[in-house]
């Protein structure tokens, strides 16, 4: 069932062409929406009281089996989200007919303004900006993001999974819910979709005329999404059905039919131009345009980029004010942007720059008298300068991968007697350790020869930047190879508001930060409401040697906004160490919400014993002098009971003359105690040391083994044997360290090394990540390279049995990466990370290489795998 036809539609906001190579926009999203509630679910359509109360009395003859609508706590079936995947692979040049017929779901001027929720990742974000500029290319609809604006569309996630309501509600936001599953291309297209205003079109009243539903093939309890709307609801506009709108469901949809799909496109006066550059001309030019003409061009460049727009030729019927046929060129994405000019007769404009990364070009004729008419070339530039306050700057296409062989420069100009301030949103350039491929260099000054700020590449956030002087300098370069998502940066006037003299109306301490400022307090004071004075609060100078803390409200839930500080003070030669008793907070592996922190000395610039959150208790703590720090901080989101501690102090006899032990004095809480090193054992007196044997067993990761008494001299008659091990799959390396006649062996801090060659055979054996497996998550920036070879006539067989590592879409942080074959020029099988490791894996040869890295941030468990060799079935190693 293909369809094969070209199409006109003449309406408002109604013409699409789904094409992939699109362009996104990003900007900063409002938080906190209030929402207008659902009342009940068609399918994915979300429906309100109007809405419900119009579905029951048009629906109320039609049996029960048929009338099914969908309550609000519902979430959208498996097979609902198939359907709309189906409608992603076949989304290109769609259109769509099923119009709302009720003028008060229009948006005004086809422009909807929308927000994206804060918790949807990156790639989502690009998504739904991609769907977005789909519509805009083929359409007079215009996405923007929100302002001011009373009605607005927010992308979030609500219990329905993928689901909007039809048009503009009024009074408020509205929800186009992105949920688990729905985050495609064609399925946002799709919701966006119905926010325009469109129903699904085989729900248009003459749906009948065109399609027969075989009802007896429909999922039990799917019916009601085939259900016809009424006239008064649905306006088909005039337009012919539509089997391939991407607002039509698949034959196959909730039943077990199969069809294929074609493509149909549109033709309309004038054009969407979203290539870096191109060229576009009035109606028959050179030949002459007719009278009456009306068109419009929509210039939209990638974000980050300006459009410079040349008119190579000029022939419009002239008139004053060019009242009649007429040019006109705005700043902007709609007809209401601000004018650059307006243009007839056959002078040449000069070149125009847009402002930022859109033109909207108007034609209209009015007279009889017969022109050639105009044509214009335009292209893609970025960087510039910016004179501006405030600002974002974009690498281009961001956040698409930018393009190759890209050198943008922006010089940024804030207001006399500020600096600039840079803070970069997001960042992912390719990565090379000097940076020598793609990068991004920042000077201060408004020159090249400025001195340099930074020169940065990788997928680390660089901290932010403060120029010191009103200028800042930035270059962008990509090299023809690699592409990446780029970055984005906020740019404002910084000022340091702490020096004025009113401390920034602070009442105790004035912290200046980028962009901004904030006022704190001393310790055993909170900041009050107004955020500027102090009040009494939790924390404070401590000087008794025991005692206990909690966090505020214990043993309820913590407030939020809360930063408690203690500094505990004990004696001279006293330690304190703190215990745990309760610990629950807000937090993951990376501590950024809600945390604890311990630190020996009363400053934050003291040793840091740990950075704490979640739901696992911190070790014992002891301090290495006689003061401690803890403080504790809560955001403004999750609270959780917090924790109960106790702390108490305890001299260290072993800070004066080691306690007495000849060789090394280990303090206990109310006692002492002294060890003797390696070839020696404690004499019966308890502090001298005397020989002993010198057979010793080392199972530790990491660690110094020497000769007996060093670093005096050996005794003689002595016969020493070290025993070393260490967990399966992993190595041992010793660095030699030779002076005289004596041998020093150490093991290096990464003394266990990973990697190496393993032999297969019949007996299961076991490969672990790192050599603390099941004891502390990997370390960061392994690399590590694993040859699991079997004997000929026999494959290698493995099998996961453990798999968590930092999850990436495209594993480009930790992954794990398999082989087939004897190095990493062998065919790849695959890159795994997140827990989405395959079960079992076989070689098609002798051989198989597993590649495990790390990079410097996000640690996880790590993996287990058991390996084995297997006799060779062609069925199984040939196929695998």
């Amino acid at each position: 069932c293909t369809y094969s036809r070209v199409k006109c539609a003449f309406s408002f906001w109604l013409l699409l062409k789904i094409d992939r190579n699109s362009n996104i926009t990003f900007k900063k999203n409002l938080l906190n929406l209030q929402v207008l509630p659902f009342s009940a679910f068609l399918g994915d359509i979300a429906l309100d009281e109007d809405d419900l109360r119009m579905f029951r009395d048009a629906h109320s003859s039609v049996g029960a089996q048929h009338t099914c609508l969908v309550t609000v706590n519902s979430s959208t079936s498996n097979e609902s989200v198939r359907s709309r995947r189906a409608a992603d692979r076949q989304s290109l040049h769609r259109r769509r007919r099923a119009a709302t017929s009720r003028p008060e779901r229009v948006w005004p001027d086809g422009i909807i303004p929308y927000v994206i929720s804060g918790n949807f990742s990156g790639s989502q974000r690009a998504i739904f900006r991609q769907a977005m500029r789909h519509w805009e290319k083929h359409t007079c609809v215009t996405f923007t993001e929100r302002t001011t604006e009373e009605s607005y569309i927010v992308f979030t996630y609500r219990p329905c999974g993928c689901c909007s309501y039809v048009g503009r509600r009024g009074g408020g936001p509205q929800a186009i819910s992105i949920g688990k599953n729905c985050d495609k291309f064609g399925i946002v297209v799709h919701e966006l979709g119905h926010v325009i205003g469109f129903w699904h079109e085989h729900t248009r009243p003459d749906r009948d005329q065109h399609v027969s539903i075989i009802r007896d093939n429909i999922q039990p309890g799917q019916e009601y999404n085939f259900l016809k709307m009424e006239p008064g609801e649905v306006d088909s506009l005039g337009e012919v059905y539509d089997f391939g709108s991407i607002m039509h469901y698949a034959r196959n949809t909730f039943s077990r039919l199969a069809c294929e799909d074609f493509f149909c496109f549109t033709l309309w006066c004038g054009d969407s131009l979203q290539e870096s550059a191109g060229n576009f001309s009035s109606p028959g030019f050179p030949n002459g345009y007719s009278a009456y003409a009306h068109c419009v061009w929509k210039i939209s460049v990638t974000p980050g980029e300006k459009i410079v727009l040349n008119f190579t030729s000029m022939d419009l019927f002239r008139s004053h004010l060019c009242w009649y046929d007429h040019v006109e060129v705005r700043d902007g994405f709609w007809r209401k942007a601000p004018l650059k000019g307006r243009f007839c007769g056959d002078t040449l404009p000069d070149p125009i720059i847009s402002a930022d990364s859109q033109l909207w070009i108007e034609f209209r004729s009015s007279s009889s008298w017969v022109g050639k008419g105009f044509s214009a070339v335009y292209e893609a530039i970025c960087g510039g300068e910016v004179n501006r306050d405030s600002g974002q700057i974009q690498s281009p296409n961001y956040p698409d991968d930018y393009q190759s062989n890209k050198v943008c420069v922006w010089k940024i100009t804030v207001a006399e007697g500020f600096d600039v301030g840079l803070s970069f949103q997001s960042f992912e350039i390719e990565r090379h350790d000097s940076c020598a491929y793609d990068y991004v260099e920042v000077r201060d000054g408004s020159l090249e020869s400025s001195p340099l700020l930074g020169h940065f590449c990788g997928y680390d956030k660089p901290d932010d930047i403060k120029s010191s002087s009103n200028h800042l300098w930035l270059k962008f370069v990509s090299d023809g190879s690699v592409n990446k998502a780029g970055f984005a940066a906020n740019f404002f006037k910084e000022m340091d508001e702490c020096s004025r003299p009113d401390n920034g109306h602070c009442e105790q301490r004035c912290m200046n930060t980028l962009g901004s400022y904030r006022c704190a307090c001393d310790p055993g004071y909170e900041l009050a409401a107004d955020r500027r004075s102090c009040d009494t609060a939790c924390g404070g100078f401590i000087t008794k040697l025991n005692g206990s803390l909690t966090t505020p409200g214990w043993p309820k839930e913590y407030p939020p906004n809360k930063n408690c500080v203690w500094q505990l003070v004990a004696p001279i030669q006293y330690r304190i160490t703190l215990v745990f008793d309760v610990f629950e907070t807000e937090g993951n592996d990376v501590c950024k919400y809600d945390y604890v922190e311990v630190h020996s000395g009363l400053s934050s610039d003291s040793k840091l014993h740990g950075k704490f959150c979640g739901a696992e208790k911190p070790e014992v703590i002891t301090s290495q002098h006689n003061n401690m720090r803890i403080e504790f901080k809560s955001d403004n989101t999750v609270s959780k009971r917090g924790f109960k501690a106790h702390f108490f102090s305890d001299i260290d006899e072993c800070s004066k003359e080691n306690g007495g032990c000849q060789h090394e004095c280990v303090n206990t809480f109310g006692s002492y105690s002294c060890q003797c090193r390696s070839g020696f054992m404690l004499h019966d007196n308890k502090h001298d040391c005397k020989e002993a044997g010198c057979d010793h067993v080392v199972n530790s990761v990491s660690g110094i083994i020497s000769s007996p008494n060093w670093p005096d001299r050996y005794p003689s008659k002595k016969a020493c044997t070290w025993s070393l091990s260490t967990t399966p799959g992993h190595r041992i390396k010793l660095v030699c360290q030779w002076i005289h006649q004596l041998i020093k062996v150490i093991h290096s801090s990464s003394g266990v090394q990973c990697g190496g060659s393993l032999k297969a055979e019949v007996k299961t054996k076991d490969l672990y990540s790192h050599a603390q497996f099941g004891d502390n998550n990997y370390p960061g920036g392994s690399d590590c390279l694993w040859v699991v070879s079997a004997e000929k006539g026999y494959g290698v067989e493995i099998i996961f049995q453990v798999f968590e590592i930092e999850e990436e879409a495209d594993c480009g942080y930790d992954y794990v990466e398999l082989y087939d074959g004897a190095d990493i020029k062998s065919p790849r099988l695959g890159r795994y990370c997140g827990s989405g490791a395959p079960e079992e894996v076989y070689s098609a040869g002798d051989a198989i290489v597993l590649k495990f890295h790390s990079d410097d941030s996000i640690n996880k468990k790590g993996f287990h795998v058991r390996y084995t060799s297997t006799k060779f079935q062609d069925t199984l190693h040939a196929s695998k």
